[in-house]
């Protein structure tokens, strides 16, 4: 029976050994039962439109953990009419899975330096407790600390209210839910330079797990 899981979502195009290196150390380091990974079917915070189709994308991710039973897949925002919001899919799994479930929300510092752009952010700071994650960029470089990045979301106002905790490595609020910071294991890799590996025709072996590495050439993605 769940009582601890975590959502991790994304684009996933593709997913790759950093995604799946992430995952597991999240579950490891907060005692999780699952981790979900989420493909987006509309991200509404990016603007390419040369994106995988959503069934392919959610494939590679059931190829990538299909031997990862601690990993799940959830397509529940494939089958979900528009823009892939995180708040809707927080909602959703709260609706579906039983009260006493435990839920955290995993984030990239990349995607959580944005989170005032995104739709009722201040409503999901309220209902989920976030774990903040190092990322590497585009070109596959780690980004800032994360502990700069969310000083400086405090300074700028859009975490108002929010403590550094002395105890463990989180923010704390009167009426929101924690922030957790989490430093898992830097793996240089991104989708960005592996789309581009593909296209010029170049190995990806190593940077995402044989089965996707397999469907990508099977089906003529990213070329």
């Amino acid at each position: 029976m769940l009582s601890k899981i975590a959502i991790l979502g994304g684009t996933f195009d593709p997913i790759h050994l950093g995604h799946l290196r992430a995952a597991l150390e999240i579950r490891e380091g907060f005692g999780l039962d699952a981790v979900y990974l989420v493909p987006a079917a509309i991200p509404p915070h990016k603007t390419r439109t040369d994106i995988a189709a959503p069934e392919d994308r959610l494939e590679m991710v059931r190829r990538a953990t299909e031997d990862m039973p601690v990993l799940r897949v959830s397509d529940i925002e494939l089958k979900r009419q528009g823009p892939s919001y995180t708040i809707d899919t927080i909602c959703a799994f709260r609706e579906k899975l039983p009260p006493k479930v435990w839920i955290y929300l995993i984030l990239g510092i990349d995607a959580f330096l944005e989170i005032n752009t995104w739709k009722s952010y201040e409503d999901l700071l309220h209902i989920v407790p976030s774990i903040i994650i190092n990322r590497p960029d585009a070109e596959g470089q780690i980004q800032t600390s994360l502990s700069n990045a969310i000083e400086t979301l405090m300074r700028s106002g859009e975490l108002a209210g929010y403590e550094c905790s002395m105890e463990t490595p989180c923010y704390t609020h009167c009426d929101k839910q924690p922030i957790f910071t989490y430093n898992v294991t830097p793996m240089a890799i991104s989708s960005t330079q592996i789309r581009r590996l593909v296209h010029k025709g170049r190995s990806i072996d190593f940077l995402v797990p044989p089965p996707v590495k397999d469907y990508i050439l099977a089906r003529g993605l990213y070329r």
